[in-house]
C-alpha cells in the first residue's frame, strides 16, 4: 500500500446516473470561431458569481446568462441559476454578491445546474467580462462535477472596450467604467443575471465599434484581441 495515500484529497464527485450520462452525451461539441459576420453569431454572455477570487479554491455559486443572437439580446434565453453547496462556508465575497447561506443551500444540484447551462449554452462562444476568470471557473466546474472538458473560445469584453475604444482611455477600467462611459445602467450589479445582461449590452456597442473598424467576424476579433494583447505587453505601449 502506498504509504502516502492518505494525502491525496478525496474526490467530491458523485457518478452521473444514466440520464445525466445521457444528457452529458448529447451536449454539442463546440466549433471554432468562424469568418461570417459578427451579427450572425449567437453569442452566450456569461456572469459569474463566485465564493472569492481564489481560482483553486473557491466554487460557482451561481451562473447568469443571455444571448445575443441577430444582432440583439434575445431576452427570450435567459439562463439563471444559484448552485447548491452543502459545505458552503460564509465568506467576505457575501457582502459582494449578496447570495445568503440559505439560498445556496437550496439551490440547485451541481450536476443538474451545470447540465443545464451547458444545453443552454449549446455550441456557442462565449463572452464574459474579465473572462479568463469566469473560464477557469466554469472549466473547474464542469471538470469536477461532470468530467467534462470545456474547449468553447471565450473573448474578454473586458479587452474589447479598451482595444476598440481607444479614443476612452479607459484602460484598465472595470465594468462600472466602461457603463458609466456609454450611459448604459445595471438594474443591480454583482448580481450573476443583471451583470451578463449589462455586459451584453456593452457588448452590442464595441460589435457596432468593431464593424466600423472592419472587424466584422467572430474570427477576426479574436485575431485582433491577440494581436493587441501582444503590443500590449511589449514595453513600448
Amino acid at each position: 500500500m502506498n504509504l502516502f495515500h492518505w494525502l491525496r484529497p478525496r474526490s467530491k464527485k458523485t457518478p452521473l446516473d444514466e440520464d445525466q450520462q445521457r444528457r452529458l452525451a448529447a451536449l454539442p461539441a463546440c466549433t471554432a470561431l468562424g469568418e461570417h459576420p459578427l451579427r450572425q453569431q449567437r453569442w452566450v454572455v456569461l456572469d459569474l458569481e463566485t465564493s472569492g477570487l481564489n481560482m483553486s479554491r473557491d466554487q460557482v455559486l451561481s451562473i447568469g446568462a443571455v444571448v445575443i443572437e441577430d444582432g440583439a439580446i434575445d431576452l427570450g434565453q435567459q439562463f439563471e441559476c444559484t448552485i447548491q453547496r452543502v459545505d458552503h462556508q460564509v465568506s467576505p465575497a457575501v457582502l459582494i454578491h449578496g447570495l445568503a447561506p440559505s439560498a445556496i443551500a437550496a439551490g440547485c444540484e451541481p450536476v443538474e445546474a451545470l447540465l443545464d447551462f451547458m444545453a443552454f449554452l449549446g455550441d456557442s462562444p462565449v463572452l464574459a467580462f474579465h473572462a479568463p476568470f469566469d473560464q477557469h471557473m466554469l472549466t473547474r466546474a464542469l471538470k469536477d462535477s461532470l468530467g467534462y472538458r470545456l474547449l468553447h473560445p471565450f473573448l474578454d469584453v473586458a479587452e474589447m472596450a479598451p482595444m476598440l475604444c481607444e479614443q476612452a482611455h479607459l484602460r484598465q477600467a472595470g465594468l462600472d467604467d466602461w457603463t458609466a462611459h456609454f450611459g448604459l445602467h445595471a438594474e443591480e450589479r454583482h448580481h450573476a443575471s443583471a451583470d451578463a445582461l449589462v455586459t451584453a449590452e456593452l457588448a452590442l456597442i464595441l460589435f457596432s465599434h468593431a464593424r466600423r473598424q472592419q472587424i466584422d467576424s467572430p474570427a477576426r476579433l479574436e485575431q485582433a484581441l491577440s494581436q493587441w494583447r501582444r503590443r500590449k505587453q511589449s514595453p513600448s505601449f
